[in-house]
C-alpha cells in the first residue's frame, strides 16, 4: 500500500497566502474605487465587503480551488500514514 504523496508545508503555505493576499486585493481594490467616487469610508468598506466576498467567489475560482486540493492532499496523505500506523500496531499486537 503505498502512501499518497502530501504536498510541502511550504506548497500549503504558499496557496494560503496567494489565496488571501487575492482576496484582500480584491476588497482594496474595490474599496478604492468606491473611495475615488466619494463613497464615505465605513460605508465604501462594507460595501467593499459585500461586493468582495461573491467577486473573490468566481474570480478566484482557480486559486480556492488549488488550495482545496492542496489541503484535501495534506489530509489523504494524514489519513494514509494512520492508517498504516494503525495496521503496524494492530499487527505487532496479534504476534505477541
Amino acid at each position: 500500500m503505498s502512501e499518497p504523496k502530501a504536498p510541502s508545508a511550504g506548497a500549503s503555505l504558499r496557496a494560503m497566502w496567494l489565496y488571501s493576499l487575492l482576496r484582500f486585493g480584491v476588497f482594496f481594490a474595490i474599496w478604492g474605487l468606491l473611495w475615488l467616487v466619494r463613497v464615505p469610508g465605513l460605508l465604501a468598506a462594507v460595501i467593499a465587503v459585500l461586493l468582495s466576498i461573491p467577486l473573490s467567489f468566481v474570480l478566484l475560482n482557480k486559486q480556492r480551488q488549488r488550495l482545496a486540493d492542496n489541503l484535501e492532499q495534506r489530509v489523504e496523505a494524514r489519513k494514509a500514514r494512520s492508517e498504516q500506523l494503525n495496521d503496524k500496531l494492530s499487527g505487532g499486537d496479534q504476534q505477541s
